[in-house]
This record gives structure tokens, C-alpha cells and sequence, in this order.
């Protein structure tokens, strides 16, 4: 317990950086993951044809080397942000790919009946997508999206070898004060439980309440 009780604001700071990544990139990848699918369904071309670059260039693209473009190739065209916010935007699109097939996968669950019938009374796509098919949607993807969340939180582990305060940094310093770096990680690997089992729990009860009975 040692190496948590003299270095608690060390993990704290940690933590709360891990957490801060984990909730910002999440938003983002949520917000992005929607349009993305929502274009992907579309029945303009061009759109469909930009959902399908931004998942096939996302989901193929090592993170690390995501990381790599935005915080070190964005300042090259004049974009300078604090290195979290460079975080924030690397895990958010590189989630956002896979928020999209998630999401894509339960528009695909909704009878095509339904939006034909949303178009039948005059509605536009955006209002039959928005009003009828994505709630139904939602209710069979809560449990892959809170999986994919979970992995976000993971991921931005990565952060911390580009200047970004977060968890697993943390055995950096601890490291160089000689602590034991085994209890060290054993105490990070417990932080992104916390963080984890946090999704978890939220998920499960947005399941309870508002998934599809099975």
C-alpha cells in the first residue's frame, strides 16, 4: 500500500487524466459514430462514400500512428491545441469507426418497413433516421457500444507517451523514486478497473432499462 498512500495525488492526477480522455473521446466517438452511420445509410452517394472511407482509413490505421498525424502533423498546418485536446480528437475518430459499424449493424435490425412507412407520411430521411429508426436502433446496440467504450478507455493508455497526463504514465516517476515498479502497475491496472467497471455498471443499467428483451 505503500506506493499508493506516498504518491496518492500522483495517481489522482493520473487518474482523473485517464478519466477526463475516456469521457471527452467518448463523446466525440458517439457524436461522430452516429453521423458516420447515418452516412453510411444515406441515400446520397457522396455521403455513403465518406462513411465508408472514414471506417475503412480509421479501423485499419494503428492508433499509435494515428496518434503520431494528429499531435505531431496537425501544428504542421497551423492547428495548435494543448496535447490532451490532440488526445481527445485521436481516440474520438479512431472510436468513432467502430461506434459506426455498431451503430450501422442496429439501423440494420430495424424492418425496412418502418422507414418506408415514415416516408410514406412525408417525413424526410433525416427525420425518419432521427425520429423512428435510431431510437429503435439504440435499444439493440447498448451492450457493443459500452464494449467498445470500455476499450476506448484502454487505448488511451497511449496518450501517455505523448506528453498527456493519464494512468499508466504514472509509473514513470514512480519508477525513477524506486519503487517497486510490480506494485506500481498493480495499482494503475486497479485505476482502469475503476474506470472499466464504471462503463460496465453504466451499460448495464442503460440495458436494463432500455435494451431489447431476449
Amino acid at each position: 500500500m505503500d506506493v499508493l498512500l506516498d504518491n496518492w495525488s500522483l495517481y489522482g492526477e493520473g487518474f482523473w487524466g485517464t478519466v477526463q480522455l475516456t469521457i471527452f473521446a467518448s463523446l466525440l466517438a458517439l457524436g461522430l459514430g452516429v453521423v458516420m452511420a447515418a452516412f453510411r445509410v444515406a441515400p446520397v452517394r457522396s455521403l455513403r462514400s465518406f462513411g465508408t472511407a472514414w471506417v475503412t482509413v480509421l479501423r485499419n490505421t494503428p492508433l499509435t500512428l494515428l496518434f503520431f498525424a494528429v499531435l505531431l502533423g496537425l501544428p504542421r498546418f497551423g492547428v495548435v491545441l494543448p496535447f490532451q485536446t490532440f488526445a481527445i480528437l485521436a481516440l474520438g475518430c479512431y472510436t468513432s469507426a467502430f461506434i459506426c459499424e455498431v451503430v450501422r449493424s442496429g439501423i440494420n435490425t430495424v424492418p425496412v418497413g418502418q422507414g418506408e412507412a415514415a416516408r410514406s407520411l412525408g417525413m424526410s430521411f433525416p427525420q425518419a433516421l432521427g425520429l423512428i429508426v435510431l431510437p429503435q436502433a439504440f435499444r439493440s446496440v447498448i451492450p457493443p457500444v459500452g464494449s467498445t467504450l470500455i476499450a476506448l478507455a484502454k487505448n488511451s493508455a497511449i496518450a501517455g507517451s505523448f506528453s498527456v497526463t493519464e494512468l499508466l504514465g504514472v509509473y514513470k516517476p514512480l519508477n525513477e523514486m524506486g519503487y517497486s515498479i510490480i506494485w506500481a502497475f498493480v495499482w494503475i491496472a486497479v485505476g482502469y478497473l475503476i474506470v472499466t467497471l464504471a462503463i460496465s455498471a453504466l451499460f448495464h443499467l442503460l440495458e436494463k432499462r432500455w435494451g431489447v428483451a431476449r
